[in-house]
């Protein structure tokens, strides 16, 4: 079946193929054709394409008047010139000739028609498609173009299924270089994917991410718009407006018009267009109608250098001018061959009957009749592209160097087939003027631009060379210092749908663009990472930051050390204080029998000062970075201590309430107190209490050492996990009870003799205490600060150092600086003048 199938192909191919070629008398003008060992084909356009609609079957006669195509001329005279050089080399291709046939191909039947007349047997106007392809050997063995992609992808999908290498000089587009699709095809010119990427890299160096595109109908421009709109999306650049030239468009059309509105609303500075040049040019003539001007317009290298639109009336009215361009190479003595051509003798043009040599389109009347005034200019644009022409022919000429193995100075000439020549040009890798011409997997040179500039400051249009773009890996590198913009104080445009968020402020995503945004300030605690300006960061746990910030700050570790001045301000206190204690219980001890000792207390001082000194110990556990043995004693050292002092205290008020106002009157009572020692029993069973409340806490509310981050933002404060625990505020309590109960029994003794009341001491004494600790809680909610250990040090200094001096200096001042108060008859005097006041009241 698949025999009969590939039978009748043949059959209607062959047909087809008669009915082109073979049919009628077929002929070349002599300067399309040159005879040689291996024959080239080249497709070039040397007039324009035909607008008017086909209405029958027949090829497009190219040759018309007023059509004529300077651009494609000096590529067709490149690839006579490069095969005239191979062949007058002894080196690259020793006793072998290259020839060619060159086809004028203005359209789509054209380039059909040269394609099967290139493909046809040698010798013969006649196709036969065979089962193996494999020794199928066609009239041309390479073909050098054609120019746009849409003729290209034409012409390749002919030439793939027999593999015949076609090396295009112009079609950019990335979709041939699918090898599934179109296997033999190869370029010279770098493909758009490298182009797209420069683009884009142009326009992140400036920072214009709020941009217009424009493409035009083809497989260029409309497979360039979609790459470059996807990788600038892809890179966060945002395309406010799309649109596409179509081929029917004419300057001010209803299309390009609504084109124009598009682009006005838009309200962007930079517009991108890629597009060929020949849509290109009914695109800025539209511009131009629509006063559509100070633009920063973006050039895609169809275009960029192009005489066709920098020419154009009005165009230095429109803008800045960027684009990419093929680096600029020379074909070296093109010039000097074109004007030798010119003042060679040809023989008068020969009318194109019909049926006659014409139709294949291998003439051109107007070249016949140049002469070295009236030959076209060879601009930068026709250059670039002849010396890619120039490329191609002599990778061709160096992939035959190695089929025919001439590196040993003479070719082996035998039957060569277009597959294992395409094999052989894949793997060309040649210095050609300094220029390394090699191809990829994809058949894709190296990628090397040109970034230029429009430049009308002379009396003529140029460009100016401002960077370069070589690759892959595709590297951009441009000379700021050489671009002159076109805006006020040669300033960079924008172009943003939002300017910049100052510092420490996100972008909150307005509408659908992600680059339309509002600026909202970080809250604190969180920064703004240029990696991702649309969402603030958490700081670590050890940095802080206000509002609005756009970096993290260490935060400062709060501890008390032992080396700050207040440090030493606090233990010199603290210190003093112990050898107060210390030196009070020496001086009681001394003096233990005389009365003022023994009205104080007896040895029950010994307690309280011993109490004291405890809890002036534990002061020492708030200096230097916590520990675990300083968290578990320095506030529960305190708070027994403490209580042990506040016990003894209101016990020893009570006892001197009990002994001159309750001992008379209720005498059984109070033998019961003295017989039992309640005083004592009292200390012991408050000390216990409180000392069961502390192992509790120490035991279930473990104190530890921490490093406190909520409180306070920027701080890291080491401390005792104590602070805020049940135990500790139980403990507090308690000893709040212990100081209620010792002042209301001081209070209740404030009549007594004078030698024995201490209420205005003891008064003093706990309000010093209350007044400390308020002072101290109140200071902890609000302040934010270093020094919220030295309050609570301070706090602590002053309840021991208040119960100290109302209790102990007044005694120590009777003791050593009134010793006649301190005996028998002074006490005896004053207690029976209490008794005397007692009597008369």
């Amino acid at each position: 079946m698949f025999l009969r199938v590939t039978h009748l192909v043949c059959l209607q191919l062959t047909l087809t193929c008669c009915w082109a070629l073979g049919c009628h008398e077929a002929a070349s003008s002599p300067d399309f054709t040159l005879p040689g060992d291996y024959l080239l084909a080249g497709l070039f356009p040397l007039h324009s394409n035909c607008l008017h609609v086909r209405r029958s079957p027949q090829v497009t006669l190219c040759d018309r008047p007023h059509s004529f195509s300077g651009h494609g001329y000096h590529l067709f005279q490149a690839m006579r010139l490069s095969v005239e050089q191979i062949n007058n080399s002894t080196a690259l291709l020793p006793n072998v000739t290259l020839g060619y046939e060159l086809y004028d191909v203005c359209s789509q039947s054209a380039i059909v028609y040269a394609v099967l007349h290139a493909l046809s047997w040698q010798g013969t106007h006649l196709m036969e498609m065979q089962e193996n392809l494999h020794h199928y050997s066609p009239k041309a063995m390479a073909f050098i173009g054609p120019d746009s992609t849409d003729n290209a992808a034409t012409a390749t999908a002919l030439l793939s299924p027999f593999l015949v290498p076609l090396i295009s000089y112009q079609a950019s587009s990335t979709v041939l270089s699918a090898k599934r699709l179109y296997p033999s095809f190869l370029r010279t010119i770098p493909s758009d994917r490298y182009q797209v990427e420069t683009l884009v890299l142009l326009l992140q160096r400036f920072g214009w991410v709020w941009i217009s595109l424009v493409g035009s109908s083809g497989d260029y421009g409309e497979q360039g718009v979609q790459a470059l709109e996807d990788l600038a999306t892809e890179r966060g650049i945002c395309i406010a407006y799309k649109g596409i030239v179509p081929f029917s468009a004419w300057v001010g059309d209803k299309e390009m018009q609504g084109m124009m509105s598009g682009l006005a609303r838009a309200r962007t500075t930079v517009v991108v267009v890629f597009a060929s040049r020949q849509l290109a040019r009914v695109f800025f003539g539209s511009v131009m109608l629509a006063n559509l001007t100070g633009k920063v317009w973006i050039a895609s290298e169809d275009w960029a250098i192009s005489t066709h639109i920098a020419r154009m009336s009005g165009i230095q009215g429109i803008g800045m001018v960027l684009g990419v361009a093929i680096q600029q190479r020379l074909v070296p003595g093109l010039e000097e061959f074109e004007e030798a051509y010119a003042r060679a003798v040809k023989g008068a043009p020969r009318p194109c009957p019909r049926g006659s040599w014409c139709s294949i389109n291998q003439l051109c009347r107007e070249c016949q009749a140049f002469t070295a005034h009236t030959m076209p200019t060879l601009g930068a644009f026709s250059m670039n592209s002849a010396y890619n022409v120039y490329r191609a022919v002599y990778a061709v000429a160096h992939g035959l160097h190695q089929l025919l193995g001439c590196a040993s100075g003479s070719c082996s000439k035998g039957q060569v087939y277009p597959w294992q020549l395409l094999e052989q040009i894949y793997k060309v890798n040649f210095l050609l003027h300094e220029d390394t011409v090699t191809f990829d997997k994809n058949g894709d040179p190296l990628s090397n631009y040109n970034i230029i500039a429009w430049d009308w400051s002379g009396p003529t249009w140029n460009f100016r060379v401002i960077g370069s773009s070589t690759g892959p890996p595709v590297r951009l590198d441009i000379n700021k210092t050489n671009i002159q913009w076109h805006g006020k104080d040669n300033q960079v445009p924008t172009s943003v749908c939002t300017r910049d968020c100052a510092e420490g402020h996100h972008r909150v995503v307005v509408g659908f663009y992600h680059c339309c945004f509002e600026c909202v300030p970080c809250e604190a605690g969180t920064f703004l990472n240029k990696s991702d300006l649309y969402r603030c960061q958490p700081c670590g746990r050890e940095e802080w930051s206000p509002e609005a910030s756009h970096t993290c700050f260490p935060r400062t570790v709060v501890v008390l050390t032992w080396h700050e001045p207040v440090s030493w301000v606090l233990l010199a206190a603290n210190t003093l204080l112990l050898l107060l204690l210390v030196g009070t219980a020496g001086l009681f001890a001394w003096h233990l029998d005389t009365p003022v000792v023994r009205s104080a207390g007896g040895r029950l001082c010994f307690l309280m000062l011993g109490s004291l000194a405890a809890g002036s110990c534990s002061l020492y556990g708030f200096f230097g970075e916590p520990t675990q043995p300083a968290c578990l004693l320095r506030q529960a050292l305190f708070s027994l201590g403490f209580a042990i002092f506040l016990s003894c205290l209101t016990i020893r008020s009570f006892q001197l309430v009990i002994i001159f106002k309750f001992a008379t009157k209720m005498p059984t009572s109070y033998f019961a107190w003295i017989r039992n020692h309640g005083a004592g029993l009292f200390v012991m069973l408050s000390s216990m209490a409180q000392l069961l409340i502390c192992l509790t806490w120490l035991v279930v509310w473990t104190p530890l050492p921490t490093r406190e981050y909520q409180r306070f933002p920027q701080l890291v404060v080491l401390e005792c996990t104590e602070a805020n625990s049940p135990g500790f505020l139980l403990a507090f309590t308690y000893n709040g009870l212990l100081s209620v109960s010792a002042f209301a029994c001081s209070y209740l003794g404030k009549d007594l003799p004078e030698n024995y009341n201490e209420a205005k001491c003891v008064t003093f004494s706990l309000l010093l205490n209350f007044v400390s600790w308020i002072t101290f809680f109140t200071m902890s909610s609000i302040y934010q600060g270093q020094y919220l250990f030295v309050i609570n040090v301070l706090a602590v200094l002053t309840s021991l150092s208040g119960g100290f001096s109302g209790y102990f200096l007044p005694k120590c001042y009777v003791i050593l600086c009134r010793p006649d108060l301190n005996n028998t008859e002074h006490f005896q005097a004053s207690i029976q003048d209490y008794t005397r006041r007692c009597g008369s009241t």
